[in-house]
């Protein structure tokens, strides 16, 4: 098994909208894998489909090599959820939340479970409805990893958890991360989260996945230039890869996918007085993209990936 979550053309709508158009998505074993988008771009349908809450109109998605229509006990065992919100019993103890989910276990981990709590300085006698939202997303970590899962999935589960909070579930989830052969799929709002601990994204346009790639590949391969013009900048450019232009007095911003030899040839043929090129973290890359028009957006993940093949081809 190679990928632990694999979808072909999972489709979904809602009143009439396509809100997943055709999900064609693989998410290599032990790989942490940010699924980005705007609000309504698709993303906890997707979530929820692959996990088979949600029933998809059309298309497939497997998990661990099952499908999820059919997955075994043993199957379901081997993954771990988070929801956004973090639901649980409210009249729960979390002594009895840790014994009620352990007997859906095989495996089970109590000692991580009173690390995590003894970390978090949380007693196993307190009511889950008497905990803050950032405990509960506390709980909810303890209980999703001590089945030992090999497939964690989190749909916004920091979502409304203060920084520190939010601080503490990361790190613990890159001790997670860490080991070996270990597949994590999340999605979050906050993108320096995504920065910090995922090594590949995927993000959601309309409901399309217009870009697959590592994260680096995507921070690198968006670019901002600002031109600088004696007089008035010319009237909406053309420049391969543009994905958005925006006129500032004598100034001209372009936003690029993959700057090159050629789009710097294009660029420099609109005559400016100076080009200043700027690197964008993966916060402005987002913004800067899902921004733009979506006519600028296929393809993206497939050129990125491939240039970056050749050039290791290349190194080999």
């Amino acid at each position: 098994m190679t990928h632990p979550i694999v979808t072909e053309r999972l489709t979904k709508h809602y009143d009439g909208r396509r809100v997943v158009d055709s999900l064609n998505l693989r998410v290599p074993q032990g790989s942490v894998y940010g699924l980005l988008g705007r609000n309504g771009a698709g993303k906890s349908t997707a979530i929820k489909m692959m996990m088979g809450m949600v029933r998809p109109d059309s298309g497939t998605a497997r998990l661990l090599d099952e499908d999820i229509r059919e997955l075994s006990n043993e199957t379901r065992s081997r993954i771990a959820y988070l929801a956004e919100g973090h639901p649980l019993y409210g009249w729960m103890s979390i002594d009895e939340a840790v014994r009620f989910t352990r007997s859906f276990y095989p495996r089970w981990n109590d000692a991580l479970v009173d690390q995590i709590l003894d970390h978090f300085e949380l007693s196993r006698k307190q009511k889950f409805r008497r905990l803050s939202r950032g405990q509960q997303a506390q709980v909810s970590l303890a209980l999703a990893v001590a089945p030992d899962p090999e497939l964690l999935v989190l749909d916004d589960a920091t979502l409304g958890l203060d920084t520190v909070v939010r601080r503490d579930f990361l790190e613990s989830l890159i001790q997670i991360i860490q080991r070996q052969g270990r597949t994590i799929l999340f999605s979050s709002h906050i993108l320096g989260d995504v920065e910090r601990v995922a090594d590949r994204i995927g993000i959601l346009v309309g409901g399309v996945l217009r870009v697959d790639c590592r994260t680096e590949q995507f921070r690198e391969s968006v670019r901002k230039l600002v031109l600088e013009f004696v007089g008035a900048p010319p009237d909406a450019p053309s420049v391969p890869g543009q994905v958005s232009c925006r006129q500032s007095g004598p100034s001209l911003e372009l936003v690029l996918v993959g700057y090159d030899d050629a789009q710097r040839e294009a660029v420099e043929a609109l005559g400016p007085r100076s080009i200043e090129v700027l690197d964008l973290n993966l916060e402005d890359a987002f913004i800067a993209y899902t921004r733009g028009p979506r006519r600028s957006l296929p393809l993206f993940a497939m050129e990125i990936e491939d240039a970056q093949n050749a050039r290791d081809q290349g190194a080999a």
